[in-house]
């Protein structure tokens, strides 16, 4: 598979795209004064502990306060359980959570990482239990652990990566092996931890010395963080359009991995470098609700504040003879465009995929399994549940960021944000009952109806059926007036007291 990170940087923005054999899969962006607040370490203090919800509200300097449930408190070490097969960035509380008012008092300054972002209505959650990752491990200095990521399958290397890690790490802090250390020696692990282990020591140190609510230490910008997170072995050409940033990443690349460093290369074309290899576009179609598959199926994509659902439908697909095997192939292709979408999108959380109707039950399960290997390419955790009676796919992915949807878009001012506004025939009718409204309040022999163009035109047309729409009265005359680039919902009548209030105004009969 030939991958290529495309990395557009200014001082006000960053963008990193990642494409797959020319696909575009993952688009990461970052404004300056916005950046990205997970991974963030602050010295808080609890602002109020709410008992029945068994969590505490943390003031650490945001504008709204952070959320830290009881079982995101760590108290010791056998708090935690850790699975067998190391999950890459995770350890897990146990299912008994300790009481919130044994373990917090009000006004007390902890040190809490940033977990998710804040988004909405809802502040940060933070977490005491503090990961600092690196290239090849994630060192956890509030626990006592070693694991493997679950992404290296190789038992022997396992085995081999666990054993080496807890001969050289310092005691009484954890190590998470991650998937990128596979095959490595253990001076460069080694390396790493030493200075992942020097860093926790420095934030320790400026926790003791500032004041709660501060910002102790704050995560890698975004062009940093691909180096970390995304430049692997795969990864054929890292390719980065300012010369400045191309040169502070070579020098991080000469230090974490100096035999990737010929992989690093300057685009230095006047061109827009997304536009040069056709990510404008692509990044336009990420947004839009409906998406099409090159075999004539297409996905719908409705997004809301608690899940995601995607609806398959077969559109211009016919397939071949049998119906059943149609509606397979179809599937199975859209369990692969859907696993591209969630990556390219970021959606996160719940999300529930409404597949075309499939009555052979190994038939589901082929298409349940296509999904499942689709999303092994996620670096972000996804966990496919099955199929449900009503032929739905359960999954959840974790959250780590903000959605592209929700970095790049707004509410529209029109529709609030559902998508849809009254039609022509029912803004008409509503033009009625407030033109008799006012009217009845009024005394006035002439009214101005301002509203928007294309609701003059449908009330104006000689094809409208319902006409005449505004009612007829002997002693009065309506006066419509034309308003630019308003909102279709717009409605203004009032008494025409001035003639010069008629200027622009058509007379209707």
């Amino acid at each position: 598979m030939q991958k290529l990170i495309i990395a557009d940087a200014n001082p006000h923005e960053a963008r990193v795209a990642l494409l797959e054999n020319g696909k575009l899969v993952e688009v990461q962006l970052e404004t300056r004064g916005q950046e990205r607040l997970v991974g963030n370490i602050y010295k808080g203090r609890v602002a109020n502990i709410l008992p029945g919800m068994q969590a505490a509200f943390v003031d650490i300097g945001l504008n709204k306060n952070a959320f830290l449930y009881a079982g995101d408190i760590l108290v010791d070490e056998s708090d935690f359980y850790f699975p067998d097969n190391g999950e890459e960035e995770t350890v897990r509380p146990k299912l008994d959570v300790p009481n919130i008012q044994d373990i917090l008092n009000p006004n007390q300054e902890i040190m809490v990482q940033v977990l998710k972002q804040p988004g909405g209505t809802k502040g940060a959650r933070v977490t005491t239990h503090i990961t600092l990752p690196g290239r090849l491990v994630v060192l956890m200095p509030t626990v006592n652990h070693v694991g493997v990521s679950r992404r290296i399958e190789n038992e022997e290397e396992r085995e081999r990566l666990k054993e080496m890690v807890e001969g050289i790490k310092p005691s009484g802090v954890g190590v998470i092996v991650r998937t990128v250390a596979d095959g490595c020696d253990a001076e460069h692990i080694g390396s790493e931890i030493k200075f992942l282990n020097r860093l926790w020591e420095k934030i320790q140190e400026k926790a003791d010395f500032l004041t709660a609510p501060r910002l102790i230490h704050a995560e890698e910008t975004l062009l940093f963080r691909t180096v970390r997170d995304m430049f692997t072995e795969d990864v054929e050409k890292f390719i980065i359009n300012d010369t400045d940033y191309y040169n502070k990443v070579v020098a991080v690349v000469n230090i974490v991995a100096p035999e990737m460093k010929g992989k690093v290369s300057l685009f230095e074309s006047e061109e827009n470098i997304f536009d040069a290899y056709d990510i404008e576009t692509k990044i336009e179609k990420a947004l839009e609700r409906k998406v099409w598959i090159k075999n004539g199926c297409y996905l719908v994509i409705d997004e809301t504040e608690a899940l995601t659902v995607i609806d398959v439908n077969t559109g211009k697909y016919i397939g071949e003879d049998n119906l059943q095997d149609t509606i397979l192939n179809a599937n199975i292709e859209a369990a692969h465009e859907i696993a591209r979408q969630l990556r390219l999108r970021d959606l996160s959380g719940i999300i529930v995929i409404d597949f075309i109707d499939m009555d052979n039950v190994e038939n589901k399960q082929k298409v349940v399994d296509a999904l499942t290997e689709a999303l092994k390419c996620d670096r972000v955790k996804t966990n496919v549940l099955g199929m449900t009676e009503l032929g739905l796919v359960e999954m959840t992915r974790k959250k780590t960021r903000r959605k592209i949807s929700a970095l790049t878009q707004t509410t529209c001012p029109c529709c609030s944000g559902s998508g849809r506004v009254f039609n022509l025939e029912t803004m008409a009718m509503r033009v009625r009952r407030e033109v008799l409204r006012v009217i009845k309040k009024q005394a006035s022999g002439a009214f101005v109806v301002e509203i928007s163009e294309e609701l003059v035109s449908f009330i104006a047309s000689e094809n409208n059926i319902n006409k005449p729409i505004l009612p007829l009265f002997e002693d009065k005359r309506f006066y419509m007036k034309t308003i630019k680039n308003v909102h279709p919902e717009y409605i203004k009548v009032y008494a025409a007291t001035d003639k010069s209030l008629l200027s622009g105004t058509q007379m209707f009969l």
